[in-house]
């Protein structure tokens, strides 16, 4: 898989990008990931990307003619599956979706800034607008960071236990059962027995038990 990210701020990304299971994706050759800076494509003096809002009102608009050329320039190398926006009012980013963008080849990723991007970008050059959750951030490159992170992680190679992406949370609908490790006993507190017995069927049905009520206290919206 091949992930651009459209920025302004490109060396927001670098850590987060070198460390972890992000850069072990990239070193095993799984993922690749560019970063590009939208005012590379501005047509001023000043390199700008932003202006005021037409019709008044506080806020800049991210312009989309530095968007366009962008876009437009990076399509020249790869053909797109999608082109996502990160928008606060966008499609909220869920288990599956991260799963069908982890089948895909190649994915752009455009952050968001100011009051937003000019509509037009949205209308006709974004195939999905992507939230990741009811807030409002600085700009898009921590939602770009989430995203791509999301999508990295479920694909098949990335994971050293490839098992352990299919029983994360909300991957069948339900969240994680509570995880317990050495030592069996602290300061009076115990791990549950069925966890210690080696009983792998009583162990998953606990495990199953324990996701569903979990879900039903905490995500019922789930069920």
């Amino acid at each position: 898989m091949h992930i651009d990210i459209i920025t302004l701020f490109p060396d927001l990304f670098t850590n987060i990008f070198s460390h972890s299971i992000l850069k072990r994706s990239q070193n095993k050759g799984i993922v690749s990931v560019e970063f590009h800076d939208l005012r590379a494509y501005s047509t001023n003096h000043y390199k700008s990307v932003d202006d005021y809002a037409y019709g008044g009102g506080a806020g800049m608009v991210m312009q989309i003619e530095p968007i366009a050329n962008c876009i437009a320039d990076l399509k020249k190398k790869r053909e797109y599956d999608e082109i996502i926006y990160t928008a606060p009012d966008g499609e909220m980013l869920t288990q599956s979706i991260s799963n069908e963008l982890s089948l895909k080849n190649n994915i752009c990723i455009l952050c968001g800034h100011y009051k937003g991007v000019d509509e037009r970008v949205r209308e006709h050059l974004i195939t999905r607008e992507i939230s990741i959750g009811n807030y409002v951030l600085s700009g898009g490159e921590l939602a770009a960071a989430v995203i791509s992170d999301s999508i990295i992680r479920v694909i098949p190679g990335v994971l050293n236990d490839e098992t352990s992406a299919l029983t994360d949370s909300f991957q069948n609908n339900l969240v994680s059962p509570p995880v317990y490790s050495r030592p069996a006993i602290y300061n009076g507190w115990e791990v549950p027995q069925v966890l210690l017995s080696g009983n792998q069927k009583l162990i998953d049905n606990w495990n199953l038990e324990q996701s569903f009520e979990r879900t039903k206290q905490r995500r019922p919206e789930l069920l």
